[in-house]
């Protein structure tokens, strides 16, 4: 007769059973010991390296990174909170009510459903992923990862605070936006396979509670999530702080060339959508139709969005989707520009 394993055996009194070691040690063990080592560093980074980061690049770099995260963090909360909120109280049952069940149908429904939540990019990825989770069509979950970011209120009032004199800016940045995530929908809908992109699969366990479900979803999607937001966050920092200003003057009279240019920097850059209007704005030697690519394209394409992607879904996806929404947000924005501004 076989013994009883650790897991089903019962815990002292008849209580629950005890926890494994590896949950101990996942737990218990990991989690702490990467704070102290963490602080640790912080602290000797503090004393040993202070007195040399006094040169006015790494200033503006150390500037930069604190200002993305901070800018983003909240809407990353926000984003996360959203996702484990529809994991956890949202039954599967609802989407197939609220959607079409054609999925190219589908598609441009979640893009303008897009328009709801009022955050930024770090927020439509773990949102987009809770859709998937709970059976939402992939083609129509990545139509609402791109147009949230560009076509909520928050966003569209900022872009018209920024351009008070140019009323179609704000049409121009909603509709380009719009039709590129309606796009991207429709081509993963027809060219995209299921090994580019599984599925996350979080459903409330067996005897587990809402609440207690809501929450272990919102902490590992949030530690999971908050490591990539600091990824991209380096990386926009030091491209900041590597291109010179100069560049980007040369070109600006050159039209083709000044739209890729401020495209590519918007990629660079990673900027909030609520803030990249009034730096737009400012780069008053470009076109508008540049300034309608860099509206554009961030929102959609930008380092940290990408680093959050890969994290959530995979560098197969990433690999295949920022470039087909990069390539359609410029191409779009040449059109929205030559017609709209």
């Amino acid at each position: 007769m076989s013994l009883p394993s650790t897991t089903d055996r019962p815990g002292p009194e008849g209580g629950p059973p005890p926890e494994s070691g590896a949950r101990r040690h996942s737990g218990g063990f990991r989690l702490p010991w990467a704070f102290i080592v963490l602080v640790a560093l912080l602290a000797a980074g503090r004393f040993l390296l202070a007195p040399y980061l006094t040169d006015p690049a790494l200033q503006t770099w150390a500037t930069v990174f604190v200002a993305v995260c901070v800018q983003a963090l909240p809407f990353l909360v926000l984003g996360v909170a959203l996702s484990a909120a529809i994991t956890a109280f949202v039954p599967p049952s609802f989407w197939t009510r609220a959607l079409p069940r054609h999925t190219y149908a589908a598609v441009p429904v979640a893009g303008v459903a897009g328009a709801v939540l009022p955050g930024c990019e770090c927020a439509s990825v773990p949102v987009a992923s809770g859709l998937m989770a709970r059976g939402v069509a992939p083609p129509a979950a990545l139509a609402f990862l791109l147009s949230s970011p560009a076509i909520n209120p928050v966003v569209l009032v900022s872009t018209a605070v920024a351009f008070p004199d140019d009323p179609s800016m704000v049409v121009a940045r909603f509709a380009a936006s719009l039709v590129v995530a309606v796009l991207a929908g429709w081509i993963w809908a027809r060219f995209g396979r299921a090994a580019w992109l599984p599925a996350p699969r979080r459903t409330v366990g067996t005897g587990e509670g809402k609440v207690s479900a809501f929450l272990d979803a919102m902490r590992h999607d949030l530690l999971h999530a908050g490591g990539f937001l600091v990824v991209g966050a380096l990386a926009a920092a030091t491209l900041n702080v590597a291109i010179p200003r100069e560049w980007l003057t040369a070109v600006a009279g050159v039209p083709v060339v000044s739209v890729l240019v401020l495209a590519l920097l918007a990629v660079l850059l990673s900027i909030c959508s609520e803030a990249d209007a009034f730096v737009a704005a400012s780069l008053t030697a470009f076109s508008p139709t540049a300034k309608l690519a860099f509206l554009v394209v961030g929102p959609m394409a930008d380092l940290k969005l990408i680093a959050l992607q890969a994290g959530t879904f995979g560098r197969a996806f990433v690999r295949r989707f920022a470039p087909l929404t990069l390539v359609l947000a410029i191409g779009v924005s040449f059109v929205a520009g030559w017609t709209l501004l």
